[in-house]
């Protein structure tokens, strides 16, 4: 089973869908906010990918959503999730990895997040990659769960600029 990440596009809208019930219980994404943020929002969409070349299929085992705006050095982690399938094996650090490099290219330097409280692991692998709580959301999630809100500083990365022959 080889994964590999990419940039979402359009007609990854069905299988975004069907992950999204897999994934969650509540605050779930409809088809038409789905389809706005990866054709419409100012935002970018990874998905990982699993190619089973026995089978000759793809399937998403996971993907995040960057939000940007415009004139703001933050980038918000909007939705973030890894199939039950594909748990356990590195998947969410590795998209992670991959979506924080996203945030710098564009010049983020605050990649902020929200999370429920009773999300363990989602919890842990945020914390381990370096956010940390910024304040505490009661009754933030449609089910009257609190949250957190997180944050980790990013380092910029800008091209050198070219040395002038003096």
């Amino acid at each position: 089973m080889t994964v590999t990440l990419r940039q979402a596009n359009s007609h990854d809208l069905d299988a975004l869908y069907r992950l999204e019930q897999v994934a969650f219980s509540g605050d779930r994404f409809s088809r038409r906010q789905l389809w706005h943020l990866l054709n419409r929002a100012h935002a970018v969409t990874l998905v990982a990918e699993r190619k089973d070349a026995a089978e000759g299929n793809q399937r998403l085992l996971g993907y995040g959503i960057l939000l940007f705006r415009r004139g703001s050095r933050r980038a918000r982690l909007y939705s973030f999730c890894v199939h039950p399938e594909g748990r356990g094996r590195g998947l969410g650090r590795r998209l992670l990895v991959a979506l924080e490099a996203e945030a710098r290219v564009r010049e983020a330097e605050v990649l902020g997040l929200e999370v429920r409280a009773d999300n363990a692991v989602a919890l842990g692998l945020y914390r381990r990659m370096g956010f940390y709580p910024e304040r505490w959301l009661g009754d933030y999630y449609v089910d009257g769960c609190g949250g957190w809100q997180m944050a980790k500083p990013l380092e910029v990365f800008l091209e050198a600029a070219p040395r002038r022959a003096g």
